[in-house]
Order: structure tokens, then sequence, then C-alpha cells
């Protein structure tokens, strides 16, 4: 007869779960996840937008750069001025094209926003957007 304390062992090892399957599982699905997941770069500074009625949604895969109210040309959270519109973009457009979305604040100076535009067009950018909110 075996000894009590073997049954017991045997006993306890029949009634404990194997972790392995679920721990693969999890990892497939965060696996999956980090590679589905669409990241947006965002401008990095808060822009108070222009009203218009005409306002429509685009898509995620776009270009943001934000026009403060002071004139900073803002990409990324990084300032880079006007003089670095053209080589952000550019260099934005180079794997995919993408249309470009300026977040112009509503007391920017036209010459400025031109300007922007202008550098982002001898970039190579064919779409270029405004964003503003939608008014009524």
């Amino acid at each position: 007869m075996r000894s009590k304390l073997s049954q017991r062992i045997e006993q306890e090892q029949s009634n404990s779960i194997d972790l392995s399957p679920l721990l693969d599982v999890v990892f497939i699905l965060l696996i999956f996840f980090i590679v589905t997941t669409v990241f947006v770069k965002e401008t990095g500074i808060e822009v108070d937008k222009p009203k218009a009625v005409s306002s429509e949604r685009l898509e995620r895969n776009v270009i943001l750069l934000a026009i403060s109210a002071s004139g900073e040309v803002v990409y990324d959270g990084a300032n880079i001025g006007v003089s670095g519109v053209r080589a952000t973009v550019a260099h934005a457009l180079a794997k995919q094209k993408k249309s470009l979305i300026i977040q112009a604040d509503k007391n920017t100076s036209a010459q400025i926003l031109v300007d922007v535009i202008d550098q982002a067009k001898l970039a190579g950018a064919e779409s270029i957007n405004i964003a503003t909110k939608r008014g009524s």
C-alpha cells in the first residue's frame, strides 16, 4: 500500500489547473492589440479653432500642424516655426500620402496661415484642410 503522504501529493497535483494555455492566449491577445492599434500624433497645444457651418469629419491618418495665437507653428509638441514646415511635411509624406490638417487659432494672422500653406504645398502636400469647430 502506498503511504498517505504520497496519496495526498498525487491528489493535490491532479486538482491543480495548468495555467500555461491561459497565458498563451493572453500574450496572443496582447500582441494582437499592439499590432492593430493606430497611433495619432497630436499637435501638443490647445488651439481655439474658428467656427464653420460647413465642417466635416476627415480620416484619422493625417498630419496635424497647429498654429497658436502668438504665431508658433507646432508639430508633435515641438515648435518648428514656419521655416520647419516644409521639411517636416516632406518627411511625413515620404512614407505614405496623407492629408494635412492645420489647426489654426482664430486669432492667428492670415499671413502666417498662408505661409504655412505655401510651405506645405512646396513639400508636396496635395490635400490641405483647416480644422474648425462645428458652428450653427
